[in-house]
């Protein structure tokens, strides 16, 4: 017997009526055209409180209120959960408390705050935080909100599978990011109930893919480290319950790296004006770097796509403010529009202009010029430049390179 059944999910997307957004699917061009084939982008980025996470929070706090069995609840969270719990408990009339790690942003604890939680600071990772949570709700007496390991999460977290079949009832695969598993094994477990064609893909990122190595090893796999940029998907443990279900429905499970996460979302702004946090932007990645000839971006493992239609998730769009200029730079980085590079000079007047006039006659910007004058092996009257120039592509970095050493000029790549 399954952890949850199509009335379980169908039943969340009742209790959902009149809460939610209604979350757009729509076929992108720039992205259909990168990657060949037919992408479709599901808007959770767009929907209430930022995230999908209040799908699965609302259910669960929904079913809590109507059984009485709850006046306050409890979660741990440094972001999506967080806030998806704070709306549902605050609409619903119940108290709630949400532990979150000291490092959380500002922006994140007053979001939460806003929605009518009261925050607790504490610990320094999310495991310790989760751990105050738990001690709370022993001593409070408050029903613990699991962000993903739970029925009613997870059935809530499946009502994304309905809206796209509705939307685009000949879908051919389905990109889902995975972090903890929830989002993942509902909309696989309704998908592929309705319809065992349609395939349904895992992605995570390279740096925290507990469940990929879960579904490789078909046994619950955790990781000591987590290391992404991908916050809302860095969990070390996946679920108990979400592993049984994803071991059964999924189809495949790939990872990727920050780099094509950050090129993702560059694009995303760029071409689509949305913005979408790095865990939402995950699926994206995995799908374009799957038939992408684009140098850097194809995936590890991939699935074949071309002709298909596919559907990617965009999870959410919580993003801290401060962290989108690292990200432009990294999406910079990894489509070959920023080109770095050190380059030995004699200090002698004259010895830089020639080198930025042969960058410029490239048609390439200089942006930044560090002077270094202690290297290991430097000849005194020499220098150290290390230079960032602006460039259209990977082809167009090269061709600079090429004209430097034409020039007689040694310059090495820098990351």
């Amino acid at each position: 017997m399954s952890i949850i059944d199509l009335t379980d999910i169908e039943s969340a997307a009742q209790r959902l009526q009149g809460v939610l957004h209604p979350t757009p699917l729509a076929r992108s061009d720039t992205f259909s055209r990168i990657a060949d084939t037919e992408i479709y982008l599901k808007n959770e980025n767009l929907q209430k409180t930022g995230s999908f996470k209040i799908r699965g929070a609302y259910n669960k706090v929904s079913l809590l209120r109507a059984a009485g069995e709850a006046r306050e609840v409890v979660a741990a969270s440094a972001g999506n959960h967080a806030q998806g719990v704070a709306f549902a408990a605050t609409r619903l009339g119940l108290k709630s408390k949400i532990v979150m790690p000291r490092s959380t942003p500002i922006a994140k604890v007053k979001a939460t705050e806003g929605y009518g939680a009261e925050v607790v600071l504490q610990g320094d990772c999310y495991d310790e935080a989760h751990a105050a949570a738990l001690e709370i709700q022993e001593q409070s007496g408050a029903v613990f909100i699991h962000p993903f390991d739970d029925p009613a999460v997870i059935a809530g977290q499946g009502t994304i599978g309905p809206e796209i079949l509705k939307d685009l009832p000949n879908v051919d695969v389905v990109f889902v990011p995975a972090g903890g598993g929830g989002l993942l094994a509902g909309v696989a477990y309704y998908l592929k109930t309705i319809n065992p064609r349609i395939r349904v893909i895992g992605v995570q990122a390279a740096g925290a893919n507990a469940i990929e190595q879960t579904f490789r090893a078909r046994q619950l796999v955790s990781t000591e480290l987590t290391s992404t940029i991908a916050d809302g998907i860095a969990v070390k443990t996946p679920g108990l319950l979400t592993t049984e279900l994803i071991l059964e429905y999924v189809d495949d499970v790939i990872s990727v790296s920050d780099a094509q996460i950050s090129s993702a979302i560059l694009t995303l702004l760029e071409r689509c004006k949305q913005l979408v946090e790095p865990a939402g932007a995950a699926a994206l990645a995995a799908a374009i770097g799957c038939s992408s000839d684009i140098p850097g971006q194809q995936s590890s493992a991939c699935v074949d796509i071309r002709g298909k239609r596919s559907v990617c998730i965009l999870s959410g769009g919580n993003i801290d403010v401060g962290f989108i200029n690292r990200l432009i730079e990294l999406g910079l980085a990894a489509r070959g529009r920023r080109l770095k590079f050190s380059i030995v000079l004699h200090d002698v007047p004259g010895s830089l202009e020639r080198v930025a006039h042969l960058i410029a006659k490239a048609s390439a910007n200089v942006i930044r010029v560090q002077y270094d004058r202690i290297g290991a092996d430097l000849d005194p009257l020499d220098v150290i430049l290390h230079i960032t120039c602006e460039v259209s592509d990977h082809k167009h970095g090269q061709e600079v390179m090429d004209a430097l050493a034409r020039a007689g000029y040694t310059a090495a790549l820098e990351p």
